[in-house]
């Protein structure tokens, strides 16, 4: 059987501004680590022998039908503006239309430098490719809106980080990885004609039923609404929510220094470049309604009457933090049981969120073991959950199947983030034993595994990771 990708590359379609061809720089000794072929299936991509997708996913050798090329954007980092970023060591070799009729970008992440990369080797270490390849998978077992990861591949070199590193490449697979610098580089250049016809393009890919720049911002928002709710109700922490990471296909991106928490609190941080805390937990809902303000400015550049689109723009992005909380609190309602709504709800599930706090409750663990009646165990006060729980018993009275409801919307296994370290200790001595069970399991995160029951388990003292990195 031979590799076959059915290609059909819209992007490389686009004048030569958006992007730079380049192709992915051939690696000296590769091995494949992984292969998704239940996604493979989806695009349509017909696997091929282990050596031939081994060179193809390495980028030792581009499959027939790519156009490899690097990504033009540029994005505020931390809330500063950098003119210029892009695809500094990654290559797009095309898209695919999927069996379900979504077109979706195939990415080389590693494959090299480009001329973006900014002094960058433009490559990644495994430990990085190995997390992106099992958070991103459980994020889509979550049902979270992300990124997906196709293949891994070893490359037989080293990666100087803070020291020696083994290399690999990750394939990627997006909705498309426009994000919200790619229109803010072009509405900073005063480039118009490329902002409107990467708005167009956006709109037709996208978000068909839009009307005009200020449609397409407000289904940006809207669907960036629901992806940070997801986040929110299952513990997960980005990390790095740069302008340049916000996709405006509202789905997970760049998975780089982030983490699901084990205790729960709201100022929870594990980025280790993020230490003001701009990107802490509870603050990811204001920072979506930041990147969509700048999104906002950059698509009023192109319209005609800019006094008009100003307001409406400002109308769209004053209306995300309601959308964002109705949004959350339709997930996190599920999270308690609710499907119907009441008054009081919002303070029930805030009163938990504080007790929780104050009592060091793990935020998976305790919300899987409601549908138990075991809850109380996870608090460091039992009697703190007990007198929350009395109200809470009172409302579930009137619902009509809570505990199903709480069995579809409280995962029991995340990729908690002391195993994803001892999973990439295993592999870089070359044991990817403990990546390949991660996989299986967290494939099915809200069924009772019994033979996994150690991965529910929170980190002792000794294992806790206390930051988490970019891996660049």
């Amino acid at each position: 059987m031979t590799l076959n990708i059915p290609f059909d590359n819209s992007y490389a379609r686009l004048p030569d501004s958006f992007y730079a061809r380049q192709g992915p720089v051939p690696v000296r000794a590769p091995q494949l680590i992984a292969f998704n072929n239940s996604l493979a299936q989806i695009l349509r991509v017909t696997p091929g022998d282990v050596h031939e997708m081994t060179e193809a996913f390495a980028g030792n050798k581009v499959p027939e039908g790519a156009e490899p090329i690097a990504q033009l954007y540029s994005g505020h980092q931390f809330g500063n503006y950098n003119p210029q970023l892009g695809d500094g060591r990654a290559v797009l070799l095309g898209e695919t239309v999927g069996t379900d009729g979504i077109r979706r970008d195939i990415q080389l992440k590693g494959s090299g430098p480009t001329p973006f990369s900014r002094q960058g080797d433009g490559r990644a270490w495994l430990g990085p490719v190995l997390r992106e390849y099992v958070v991103s998978e459980a994020m889509h077992a979550l049902g979270v809106p992300t990124t997906r990861a196709l293949a891994a591949v070893e490359t037989g070199e080293t990666v100087r980080r803070e020291g020696p590193m083994p290399g690999a490449v990750l394939t990627r697979v997006a909705q498309s990885h426009l994000r919200v610098g790619t229109f803010q580089v072009f509405a900073a250049r005063g480039q118009l004609d490329s902002l409107r016809r990467l708005t167009d393009y956006a709109i037709d890919r996208h978000y068909p039923g839009a009307e005009g720049p200020m449609g397409l911002l407000r289904a940006v928002v809207a669907a960036q609404a629901r992806l940070i709710a997801g986040w929110m109700s299952v513990g997960f922490i980005h990390g790095v929510m740069n302008t340049d990471n916000s996709s405006i296909a509202g789905e997970t991106i760049d998975y780089g220094p982030c983490a699901f928490m084990d205790r729960y609190h709201p100022n929870t941080v594990f980025s280790s470049i993020d230490r003001a805390g701009r990107y802490a937990y509870s603050n990811q809902p204001d920072i979506a309604v930041w990147n969509a303000a700048q999104l906002a400015t950059s698509l009023i550049q192109q319209a005609e009457d800019k006094d008009a689109a100003v307001e409406e723009a400002t109308e769209i992005v004053h209306a995300m933090p309601d959308l964002l909380q109705t949004e959350s609190q339709t997930r996190f309602r599920a999270k308690i049981g609710l499907t119907t709504k009441e008054d009081g709800d919002q303070q029930l599930i805030s009163n938990l969120l504080t007790r929780m706090a104050q009592n060091q409750a793990d935020f998976t663990n305790t919300f899987r073991a409601l549908g138990d009646n075991a809850a109380r165990d996870q608090f460091t006060d039992p009697q703190a959950f007990d007198q929350w729980a009395e109200g809470w018993q009172a409302r579930l009275a009137r619902e009509e199947d809570p505990s199903a409801v709480m069995a579809k919307a409280n995962p029991a296994f995340i990729p908690r983030n002391h195993r994803i370290e001892q999973m990439i200790q295993s592999a870089v001595q070359g044991d990817y034993t403990p990546f390949h069970r991660l996989n299986t399991v967290l494939a099915r995160p809200f069924e009772d595994q019994l033979d996994a029951l150690d991965l529910t388990r929170p980190p002792t003292e000794g294992e806790v990771v206390h930051a988490t990195f970019c891996g660049t």
